[in-house]
């Protein structure tokens, strides 16, 4: 299990709107009553895009054990549509996905006014540089290679 970090150009400014949202204090309480000290506290609501059932439900406990609000989409259609209308704060994206993949969306996303400034990190088991290097040329601020530990994913997240 590894993490290869993909870098982006510089982050454009956040919109106004989106800045508002954020100061809501918007998050769920860590309902585990564990330390959120791990949580970075710039990402309150976290978007993940996965057709597995079993990884969303995975990765939604782990987030929400860790004091994140996570919001959850089946397929890259729906993941564009729940970007567009709550502006997640990032969006962990699976890449083999029916119904719009990972590549797709994540093209879609930075190609849109309202939701280009969202960090994207994929989740893939695809580990060929190759795909990598696509994710990173459509946009992608990060790229986690499945399988990973829970530990490595909030790391990551941690570094946003």
């Amino acid at each position: 299990m590894h993490l290869t970090h993909v870098t982006q150009s510089p982050e454009p400014s956040i919109p106004l709107s989106l800045a508002a949202k954020q100061g809501e204090g918007s998050h769920k309480p860590d309902q585990s009553g564990d330390d959120n000290s791990s949580r970075n506290s710039k990402l309150a609501n976290i978007l993940i895009a996965d057709d597995s059932n079993t990884e969303r439900t995975h990765l939604k406990k782990v987030l929400e054990s860790a004091g994140y609000h996570v919001l959850v989409a089946s397929s890259g259609k729906e993941a564009l549509s729940i970007a567009q209308s709550e502006l997640p704060d990032l969006i962990l994206l699976d890449i083999i996905m029916e119904n719009g993949d990972g590549y797709q969306t994540c093209r879609s996303l930075k190609r849109n006014a309202v939701t280009e400034h969202i960090p994207v990190i994929m989740v893939s088991s695809k580990s060929n540089a190759v795909d990598q290097q696509w994710a990173k040329k459509l946009g992608a601020l990060d790229y986690i290679i499945k399988p990973y530990s829970d530990q490595e994913l909030l790391q990551r997240l941690n570094e946003v």
